[in-house]
Parts: C-alpha cells; structure tokens; sequence
C-alpha cells in the first residue's frame, strides 16, 4: 500500500503557534507529513537561518509521530517528486489568504498534475497570526508570549 505523505511547506520564520495547531491537525489525514522550511533568499535576513528553524520544529514536534522536518530550495513540486508526497498542506486564515493560496494551487497543480493541495482553515484563536506580524511584534518589543512555542521563545530570549 502506498503511504499517503504531505508537505506542509513554509519560512516559518519564525514558527509560531497558527503552524503548530495546521500541523497537528493535518497529522491524522497522512501517514506522514513532511514540514519543508523553505530556503528563501528573496526574503531577505530572517530571524533565523534556515538551519536553526529546522532545529527549532524538530525540538518542538519530537513528540509527535509521523512527522519530519526537511529544508528545501526551487519548485515545491519537485521537492514533493523527491520526498514521495502527493499532497500540500496549506492554511488558510482569513477570505484574504484564499486568493493567493488558490493560485499557487493551481500553478502547482499545472506544474504536476498529480499534485492536490489541501486547505485547512486556521482556529479563529490563531486567525490574526502570521508569520511577519509576530516578527513585527518581537523587533519592536512587544510581548510574543501564547503566539510562539516556548522552544521559539527561548531562542529569541539569547
């Protein structure tokens, strides 16, 4: 039988508590998920390098089985070629993210055929987070406490 895997694929830069709760909700629909940390250089700097957001899921997820950690550069598909997975895992916070979402589905889903994406609607709890609005927050000294995992939380504490 084959194993169905997904890839939740992301900067998560930095990992915050809206990419816990997709991919401990998404964990039961797959045999295996893959959490693919994108190595983005238009970005610009990160809170983090690449290597230490790696670090950071896999401390904080070493408790959940069926899931892994991998970096990866160029087209998600190929990534997903290389891995075995048919599926991508995305979240979805508000009718904004939809739009966007929508069409790099549907350019994935033109790259390879075989590629589906799989649309799971944030907690309304976590439906204000992002990524760059909790690095907004923490640059500009705000409290980031109950929108990280204390595994990222210590790290921006050094």
């Amino acid at each position: 039988m084959t194993q169905r895997i997904a890839v939740y694929p992301g900067s998560f830069d930095p990992l915050h508590n809206g990419h816990l709760d997709i991919i401990q909700r998404c964990r039961p629909l797959f045999d295996e998920v893959v959490v693919a940390v994108l190595r983005n250089t238009s970005k610009g700097k990160g809170l983090f390098s690449v290597e230490e957001r790696v670090e950071i899921i896999d401390e904080t997820l070493n408790d959940l089985d069926g899931v892994r950690v991998e970096s990866f550069s160029g087209l998600l598909v190929h990534f997903m070629e290389a891995v075995g997975a048919r599926t991508i895992v995305r979240g979805l916070r508000a009718v904004s993210d939809f739009e966007s979402e929508f069409q790099m589905a549907l350019m994935n889903r033109r790259l390879d055929s075989r590629m589906e994406t799989v649309f799971l609607t944030s907690r309304e709890e976590f439906s204000y987070l992002s990524s760059r609005l909790v690095k907004e927050v923490y640059l500009l000294g705000g409290d980031c406490q109950g929108l990280l995992p204390p595994q990222v939380l210590r790290r921006l504490a050094r």
